[in-house]
C-alpha cells in the first residue's frame, strides 16, 4: 500500500502544526487507498548542513542524516504541514529538504499551510524546492487562516465551511483532466 507522510514543518515550543497535522492524518485516513504516517521533525534533530558532501552525491557521513534519509526513503509520497515566517518555509524545513536528495525523488507532495496569509507565501517556496527535487507538487493546496481557524490564534477549530480536507474541484476543461 502506499506510504504517505504527513511532514510536521516546525519545531517551535507552541507551534500549531501538530494540531493541524493530526486533522490532515484524520481527514486523509478517512479516504484509504494509502496509509498515513505523522512525522515530526522534531524525532529528526538536523545541525544546519553538516554533511562534507552534497546531498545529491548520498554519500551520508552522519548517524542523524542517514536515520533522516531511511524515514524519507521509507515514504511514497508527503503532505507538508507548513506554517509561514517572514514570508517563507521555517529554516528547519528548508534545512530537512536540503539534508536529501534521491530520497526526495520521483514523489509527490501536497502541502496545508497555515499563518496571517493562510501561509500561501510559504508553499511558494516549497514548490520551487520541490521543482529542484524533482518532486511533483499537488497543484490544489488547503490554506489556514490563524484569524478564522484558530482560536486565540493558538487552538485549531477548522470553520464549518472548513470541515474536512476539500475534494479536487471538477470543473469543465477543454481538454480531459487524467486525474479525474
Amino acid at each position: 500500500m502506499t506510504r504517505i507522510g504527513i511532514i510536521i514543518g516546525s519545531t517551535r515550543p507552541n507551534r500549531k502544526g501538530e494540531q493541524v497535522a493530526a486533522w490532515v492524518h484524520r481527514e486523509a485516513s478517512r479516504r484509504g487507498h494509502a496509509e498515513y504516517e505523522l512525522v515530526d521533525l522534531r524525532d529528526y534533530p538536523l545541525p544546519h548542513l553538516d554533511e562534507p558532501m552534497p546531498a545529491s552525491s548520498g554519500q551520508y557521513q552522519h548517524d542523524h542524516t542517514r536515520q533522516w534519509a531511511a524515514r524519507v526513503a521509507s515514504l511514497d509520497g508527503f503532505v507538508i504541514v507548513t506554517p509561514e515566517y517572514n514570508h517563507s518555509a521555517p529554516g528547519v524545513l528548508k534545512n530537512a529538504i536540503d539534508y536529501l536528495y534521491a530520497e526526495w525523488n520521483n514523489k509527490a507532495v501536497g502541502f496545508v499551510s497555515y499563518g496571517g496569509a493562510g501561509g500561501a507565501r510559504a508553499v511558494e517556496h516549497l514548490r520551487l524546492m520541490a521543482g529542484a527535487l524533482e518532486v511533483a507538487d499537488v497543484r490544489a493546496q488547503v490554506t489556514l487562516s490563524l484569524i478564522t481557524e484558530f482560536e486565540n490564534f493558538s487552538v485549531f477549530k477548522p470553520g464549518n465551511y472548513n470541515p474536512r480536507l476539500p475534494p479536487r474541484p471538477r470543473r469543465p476543461t477543454a481538454r480531459p483532466d487524467p486525474w479525474e
